[in-house]
């Protein structure tokens, strides 16, 4: 029996991204989530190009290829990841991360939409498990004195705004990237295209008269927390999940990835050194239950 390297590195990239969401919170309410995002790309496009030259010979596709691949990082990651971050923000990273699990039932239903994929009645009865885990999630409000990490700030509706258009974002990022993916592209350079890409198309939006202000005086552990997200999320947990994709079956691997929701949760514990509640254990396995679901239809 083979060892499930592929299936551990969709584990890591889990892991990863739920390690993002708790390190993320303070940063983002530092800098803002857009200055965050934009701070964390620059960071990793430099250290992808080194990898990629360190490394080599390596295939580059075609302009098409390219082309495709930078929409998909515009779309995926600039779009994509700063709403995410501003739904951490406001909610917190264990609801914003419960929405972002959303992401995979947008993904089924585009994929039906666009591409023509089948659907079916294990797919829709998916779909409404993760909604309804991802609602219990939501709805299951901290108790007086919480953890900073557990309190909304500013307003509950908007940041699940957010959180649904970051899912959106990543469902519409990743449907558009995934031939390529899973056409044998080097994953340092498949994120390399992407984050590079998003990271200029947020450089110039920068520059732009009604870009968000930079905030003044911005505490260094903020910086700090900052690189290492960029390090955890972008660099190591985005490339897992393109070197995931390339040995394992898609369906196995992106059910995998998509456990945050359940990994986010005794890390939060150890951050906070609150039990999460019965609720949350609750509306998480839910939505892990209704994404495995959807993805071994």
């Amino acid at each position: 029996m083979a060892f499930p390297i592929h299936e551990l590195a969709a584990l890591g990239t889990a892991t990863c991204w739920a390690t993002t969401g708790i390190l993320a919170s303070d940063a983002i309410r530092a800098l803002g989530a857009f200055h965050f995002n934009l701070a964390r790309q620059l960071f990793v496009t430099v250290l992808l190009a080194a990898i990629v030259i360190a490394l080599g010979a390596v295939e580059v596709p075609g302009s098409t290829g390219i082309a495709v691949l930078a929409l998909s990082g515009v779309v995926g990651i600039l779009l994509g990841d700063t709403l995410n971050f501003a739904a951490v923000g406001r909610l917190g990273p264990r609801r914003a991360g419960a929405i972002f699990a959303l992401n995979a039932p947008m993904a089924a239903v585009l994929g039906w939409l666009a591409l023509g994929e089948r659907l079916g009645g294990q797919a829709a009865l998916g779909i409404a498990v993760t909604v309804a885990g991802v609602a219990l999630a939501i709805l299951g409000r901290p108790s007086e004195g919480a953890h900073r990490l557990e309190q909304v700030r500013g307003g509950l509706r908007i940041g699940v705004l957010f959180g649904l258009g970051a899912a959106l974002g990543q469902a519409t990022g990743t449907l558009v990237a995934r031939p390529w993916m899973m056409g044998g592209l080097d994953p340092y350079l498949g994120s390399l295209i992407r984050v590079g890409a998003s990271g200029l198309a947020m450089g110039v939006v920068a520059t732009l008269p009604y870009a968000p202000p930079l905030p003044r005086d911005v505490p260094r552990k903020a910086l700090l927390l900052t690189a290492a997200t960029a390090l955890i999320g972008l660099l190591l947990g985005m490339t897992l999940f393109l070197y995931a994709l390339q040995g394992s079956q898609t369906g196995i691997i992106a059910t995998l990835s998509a456990t945050s929701p359940v990994i986010i949760l005794p890390l939060l514990w150890l951050r906070t050194g609150q039990r999460p509640t019965a609720k949350s254990w609750a509306g998480a396995g839910l939505a892990v239950a209704g994404l495995a679901l959807i993805f071994t239809r």
